[in-house]
């Protein structure tokens, strides 16, 4: 089969797609492409999220995507298996988006992609397609992938089949619009691949950026470091302007009119299934010399919900009532505004620290229902109701308008403090609220 039959039959949407992994990315990617026209099969080793599927029943929660999902299966262009032999028997395409965690020590755990590849490689047939999608340290397309299907399958790369890696571009709550606007990068292993990947995406994206698969690599930790380097410098300020005895939020709103100055907003910390981790992944395969700048970021940033925690006790003892039996209330357990996931949540170890401390935690959160061994509260008067400390960790809208002088009536002591920096200092005092804040260095 010809490089150009391979195009005019992805133009055409004949060709068979296996996607496996049905995480937020897997699932998002398969849906997108049955509703483009192609006919796909996705893979999963779980079977509740097969089950699901196959009903139409969407196992995420993102804005339109059960209805594409509902639609693509009754039309049969969507479906999903356990036997991952079934799914790759007959793909003209393979998009792997399976996990790839950091461990304790924080190096990469590459066992769920290389488990997959052995699959991929004993069933792929001559003019393949495979897509890795997962975020992957820099090196692993040419070094791991690369080798690994090629020695099972006894083909060759950008010859026989075509390798490219096309990594996700997409936030919760913005999936689909983000999945087709977004610049899309696609990273062949050579030119052959590239140009396959590279048409195959443009079914699905608006703009497809073409390179080849170690830039691709590189390009994909660097956005997510850029931004936690980025974070980190509003934290280290947060923390700087509470010691000089300023307003950090005064600051940054200031330096901001800067035309060259953008800081971002400081908080409780980093979370999420990314920012976390792919620092790590960029820095694994290279060896920096004097001061890393990387690792000092997230060394900030991890440090955040302890500094949380430590408000929490200062202002309880500045109450002059102790910390004795003290209960907690904590508003947020998602990771950040607007989304259902607490992957990585800074609430976790805010949460956690202050039950093994003895404290009695309740926790409210509008999309998540994760509380983190806290007792869940059904809303935000349930949760402060005789509480000591009023905690607010994820800035959700629904937090950013609370009525001050309701809350303070249900509590025992009125302190807030605001880890996401969303409600006026000057407004809690006016309630008679002790305010506490990220970077709150103010009286």
């Amino acid at each position: 089969m010809t490089l150009k039959r391979l195009i005019r039959d992805i133009r055409n949407r004949r060709l068979q797609l296996t996607l496996l992994g049905l995480g937020y990315v897997g699932l998002t990617t398969a849906a997108i492409f049955a509703n483009a026209g192609f006919h796909v099969i996705a893979m999963d080793i779980k079977p509740d999220i097969v089950e699901n599927l196959n009903k139409g029943i969407c196992a995420v929660n993102e804005p339109g995507l059960e209805e594409i999902v509902s639609r693509n299966t009754k039309a049969g262009r969507l479906r999903a298996t356990l036997d991952s032999g079934e799914a790759l028997a007959q793909a003209d395409v393979v998009i792997v988006s399976v996990q790839t965690p950091i461990d304790r020590v924080k190096k990469p755990d590459l066992s769920f992609l290389m488990k997959a590849l052995k699959g991929v490689g004993r069933k792929m047939r001559k003019n393949t397609l495979v897509v890795i999608g997962s975020t992957v340290p820099p090196g692993t397309m040419i070094m791991r992938v690369k080798p690994e299907l090629e020695s099972i399958s006894s083909l060759r790369a950008d010859i026989d089949f075509y390798l490219a890696y096309a990594p996700e571009r997409i936030a919760p709550s913005k999936a689909l619009a983000e999945f087709a606007e977004s610049p899309k990068l696609v990273g062949g292993i050579g030119p052959n691949s590239t140009r396959m990947a590279s048409e195959l995406f443009r079914t699905v994206c608006r703009n497809v950026l073409e390179t080849d698969a170690s830039t691709a690599e590189v390009a994909k930790l660097a956005e997510n470091t850029f931004r936690d380097v980025n974070i980190a410098f509003a934290n280290q300020l947060a923390l700087m302007c509470e010691q000089l005895g300023v307003d950090v939020t005064k600051v940054i709103s200031l330096a901001n009119t800067h035309p060259r100055v953008n800081i971002l907003t400081p908080g409780p910390g980093v979370g999420g299934p990314c920012l976390p981790k792919d620092p790590y992944l960029l820095l694994h395969a290279t060896k920096l010399v004097g001061s890393n700048l990387i690792n000092t970021a997230r060394q900030v940033n991890d440090s955040m919900p302890e500094h949380v925690g430590n408000l929490i006790l200062q202002a309880l003892k500045n109450s002059g009532k102790g910390t004795k039996r003290a209960r907690i209330a904590v508003l947020g357990t998602s990771y950040k505004a607007e989304v259902d996931d607490s992957r990585g949540s800074p609430s976790e170890p805010i949460i956690r620290g202050l039950i093994n401390k003895g404290f009695e935690v309740s926790a409210y959160d509008p999309r998540c229902n994760e509380a983190f061994g806290a007792r869940m509260a059904g809303s935000v008067s349930k949760a402060v109701e005789r509480s000591d400390c009023l905690v607010i960790i994820t800035p959700h809208k629904e937090f950013r308008n609370l009525n001050l002088r309701k809350l303070k009536a249900l509590m025992n002591r009125a302190i807030i403090i605001d880890g996401a920096r969303i409600i006026d200092p000057r407004e809690a005092k006016d309630q008679g609220f002790s305010y506490y804040g990220t970077g709150f260095g103010g009286k």
